[in-house]
């Protein structure tokens, strides 16, 4: 198939990680009924919607590591809006940079009413729940916003995963998609620009071993399983003890997912997988901050706001706090005679 009318983009960047906003969606995710997880179900089935992402992720007009989501009805009036997150192999379940930048255009943009001064909660829904983004306003402008996820927890530990790099041992949990969770030195590499190529291969052969040892089966909806990403992770500096007793962890992470995709972020749901690996090992509580720095050395502050528990399983909730920022907005334009439509991705 081939669409003709234009699209048009609102572009935003967190932390360095792109979030392309369609706000006038394909008609095939926006139709009235079906809950956020369902519309997720229809995009990946749609010929039409996968098309449109591929136009909007894909080059000429995007590239390998473009991200982006469309805009669709909420699950009901409790929030104020949903989103579908695409990227360069199909729809994810979860997106924290995605949700901290859909808060901050959301207050930007007038969408949400919000005060000069003060704090506005945009509430979203996506495949994996309800999110909230709580954006923090100055003087008339977004200053940041906190990404407060669905429960996070630990769906595995030290799980043995053979790679080219030899036999390493992951940890799998769950922050909205389930990512495993490693060090970088276990593969003999750094958290660092220099190493992104080799660590984007290891981390490919981590989530593919995984998932073909079906490793990460969701408790209650299996439209949520899967490994999403691979996390890898170094310590940038001692844990430092505050006055009041609380902790500041200091920790730096890359995160590998999709097809080869590298967040240039610091992984919003990342972060909340990585905090409950941290919790059940006793390296980070509540009152203690996660200080998650990414390759390109933008950074997100993390915290545990309360212990849950889900399907019997202990988990945390998580707030994440980080800063997005308007980059343009496009309109993107489509030639029927263009042979390479809708796009393509090179790696």
């Amino acid at each position: 198939m081939t669409r003709t009318q234009p699209i048009e983009t609102v572009d935003w960047h967190t932390g360095g990680e792109p979030f392309r906003i369609v706000v006038d969606s394909p008609d095939a995710v926006t139709a009235e009924g079906p809950t956020v997880a369902e519309r997720r179900v229809v995009a990946t089935r749609s010929e039409d919607v996968q098309w449109v992402r591929a136009l909007l992720c894909g080059e000429p007009r995007g590239h390998a590591d473009m991200y982006g989501g469309f805009l669709v009805p909420p699950d009901d009036a409790g929030a104020h809006l949903g989103v579908l997150f695409w990227h360069n192999g199909g729809f994810s379940t979860a997106c924290g940079h995605g949700t901290i930048a859909l808060g901050a255009w959301a207050v930007a943009s007038g969408r949400v009413p919000s005060p000069a001064d003060g704090l506005t909660d945009v509430v979203i829904d996506v495949p994996s729940g309800r999110v909230t983004a709580s954006v923090r306003t100055g003087n008339g402008q977004v200053q940041d916003v906190t990404f407060t996820n669905v429960p996070a927890y630990v769906h595995g530990r030290g799980i043995g995963v053979p790679t080219s790099r030899g036999k390493v041992t992951v940890d799998i949990a769950f922050g909205g998609a389930m990512y495993a969770v490693l060090p970088a030195a276990s593969v003999g590499l750094r958290v660092r620009p220099q190493d992104v190529t080799e660590l984007t291969a290891v981390g490919r052969e981590i989530r593919d071993a995984l998932n073909t040892a079906h490793a990460a089966e969701h408790p209650l909806d299996l439209r949520l399983s899967g490994v999403y990403g691979t996390i890898l992770t170094e310590e940038t500096g001692p844990a430092e003890l505050r006055a009041d007793g609380s902790r500041l962890v200091r920790q730096r992470n890359i995160t590998v997912f999709a097809d080869g995709q590298v967040d240039r972020s610091p992984c919003g749901s990342g972060t909340s997988a990585r905090i409950a690996v941290l919790d059940d090992a006793g390296q980070l509580r509540p009152g203690d901050e996660l200080r998650h720095e990414s390759v390109v050395g933008s950074v997100f502050h993390a915290r545990i706001t309360e212990r849950t528990a889900v399907h019997g399983i202990p988990a945390v909730v998580t707030a994440v706090t980080g800063t997005a920022h308007a980059v343009g907005t496009c309109r993107f334009t489509v030639d029927p005679r263009d042979t390479l439509l809708p796009g393509f991705v090179l790696r």
